[in-house]
């Protein structure tokens, strides 16, 4: 073999032993959104760390948001990033009609611009290979009509995340009668919430209508196998007040957590509650 050749295949034995690197620089910025088939996203990457799979959030905005927002200095998902989790922001469709612009197909009864489920698969496979993301430790989040989408599609398909940690967001009317499951679910919302009370409201005249968080928690109670319709456990901080049940035959948790602000408020100390909370329940998961 010639020594070029010798050189040549030394090459691709070393490329084939090295580590595959995720390139940032290809996509997910502000401006130059990764695609996939049916959509877009954008991705917050925190600082090089050693080598291994890191693990992600996954967020749906609200209504007329846009995912490169995760990319913000002041985003409520920042803690994230400094743990060092990758952040991926979707992309909503811009909806005809529609007086915020960009929103998701998150209603089983309503209009569907697309499978809400099979873009968030694609996003996820797509940044899992191009962001040397852990595909075992996805946490799914969103926020108002986001949040409504992650209920959604927690009660579709539990495998798509490890977990989920929705804000501001819930079933609407009808609710499900049924969900796939169990899931871990970290409910986030406002005290004070008019937009989307915790009862859930009319809207275009009864048209549309909000559904009640309490009551789509007892639909996970069920789905959990959750022994107490009582809470079995409490935390009453300085923010968030939270109420939890973990005595269910799946192993899983549902936690309701509760903070003084209105809807357009997530306190700042949210996403480093809901990391711990997740890494909680990664960490039972694994066992001793």
């Amino acid at each position: 073999m010639s020594c070029a050749r010798l050189l040549a295949a030394g090459w691709m034995l070393a490329l084939a032993a090295a580590p595959v690197q995720a390139d940032p620089a290809s996509c997910g910025g502000a401006d130059d959104p990764c695609r996939v088939a049916s959509g877009s996203y954008h991705v917050a990457l925190p600082a090089p760390a050693g080598p291994g799979p890191r693990p992600a959030v996954l967020f749906f905005h609200g209504a007329g948001g846009l995912g490169r927002s995760v990319l913000e200095p002041a985003s409520h998902l920042r803690a994230f990033v400094e743990a060092g989790y990758v952040v991926i922001g979707a992309d909503g469709l811009m909806r005809p009609d529609y007086a915020f612009g960009t929103g998701w197909s998150f209603r089983p009864e309503g209009p569907q611009q697309r499978d809400e489920l099979g873009f968030a698969q694609e996003v996820i496979a797509d940044a899992v290979r191009r962001f040397g993301i852990d595909r075992q430790r996805i946490l799914v989040t969103g926020f108002s009509i986001g949040a409504s989408l992650t209920w959604y599609l927690a009660c579709r398909e539990p495998r798509l995340g490890a977990a989920y940690a929705p804000v501001a967001g819930g079933f609407w009317r009808p609710h499900p009668q049924s969900c796939a499951g169990p899931v871990d679910l970290l409910h986030g919302h406002g005290w004070r919430d008019r937009t989307v009370p915790l009862e859930g409201r009319p809207l275009r005249g009864g048209e549309l209508v909000q559904g009640d968080v309490f009551e789509g928690l007892q639909l996970w109670r069920q789905v959990n196998g959750c022994r107490n319709i009582r809470p079995d456990g409490f935390e009453t901080g300085a923010v968030f007040w939270l109420r939890s049940w973990k005595a269910c035959e799946s192993g899983h948790e549902i936690v309701l957590a509760l903070h003084p602000g209105d809807h357009d408020e997530i306190p700042a100390g949210w996403a480093e509650m809901a990391r711990r909370w997740f890494e909680q329940r990664l960490a039972a998961r694994a066992g001793p």
